[in-house]
């Protein structure tokens, strides 16, 4: 194995910016691993953590509960384990990746990868008001005569394309979607800042297709490749559906992610 010269952190600085998880942001071990990953984002590589007992006393959680934590993040490459060295940072060996994660929020692309510290590019291919598919009139509860504004993005990340989203939404319910320039917005954060939507909840099911040709080209691969499938219907609390969309992904840069809750035995 290499010899690499690790960091030592200086553990005052640390934590002075450590703050505790809340309850509200679900399971702790979620909670905590979030918050250190954007903790070592800013670290040098090779930049020890500090020893278990202090970030155990940091978040209030126990060894079990921290290192479920961390184990994600070396899993997705983010720290390294040594024996008889300790816990330091590196960086994936790969490009940011696209996880499409659904636990405990509705978080658009564009917030979901700029907080992890990706540039993300978004172009929109088309923007205009259509008659409803009779698939997403069944997903809107929509009448077949109803007009949908379709909005048709490709998305990239750190300067490559990741993945193709349609989104669509009842014309008549938000007209403004049509003309917003979400070149650079989030459509989410739009709903929710011009018509107080409340986005609660998401049905979501995912597929697996091949890219078409005018697609191919659009995601710089080849016509025929694979893509992930991620079709989503996004509720308020009152179960009436606000969106649907569905986005074509390159899968070797993405990765799509579930969180579960088990109740019952």
């Amino acid at each position: 194995m290499t010899s690499r010269r690790l960091l030592v952190l200086d553990v005052s600085s640390w934590r002075r910016f450590a703050v505790v998880a809340s309850p509200e942001a679900g399971p702790k071990y979620l909670a905590v691993r979030e918050h250190l990953r954007r903790r070592v984002a800013g670290l040098p590589e090779h930049t020890l953590l500090p020893p278990e007992p202090v970030l155990c006393e940091e978040y209030g959680v126990s060894r079990i509960t921290l290192r479920r934590a961390v184990d994600g993040l070396v899993a997705d490459g983010h720290l390294v384990r040594e024996q008889g060295r300790g816990t330091y940072v590196t960086r994936p060996g790969i490009r940011h990746e696209y996880r499409e994660s659904f636990v405990h929020r509705i978080a658009g692309f564009r917030s979901a990868m700029t907080e992890g510290g990706a540039q993300v590019g978004t172009t929109v291919v088309t923007q205009h008001v259509a008659p409803v598919p009779p698939s997403v009139a069944a997903e809107l509860g929509l009448d077949p005569a109803d007009e949908v504004v379709e909005l048709v993005r490709l998305r990239s990340v750190d300067g490559l394309p990741n993945h193709v989203v349609h989104s669509y939404l009842h014309a008549e319910t938000y007209p403004k979607v049509a003309t917003e320039d979400f070149g650079h917005g989030s459509l989410y954060e739009f709903l929710r800042t011009e018509y107080q939507a409340e986005l609660a909840q998401a049905r979501i099911k995912v597929d697996v297709a091949t890219a078409g040709a005018a697609e191919a080209e659009l995601l710089q691969v080849s016509a025929g490749s694979p893509l992930l499938v991620v079709r989503t219907t996004v509720h308020d609390p009152a179960g009436h559906p606000l969106v649907h969309s569905f986005a074509r992904l390159r899968p070797d840069v993405s990765q799509v992610e579930f969180e579960v809750s088990v109740s019952g035995h």
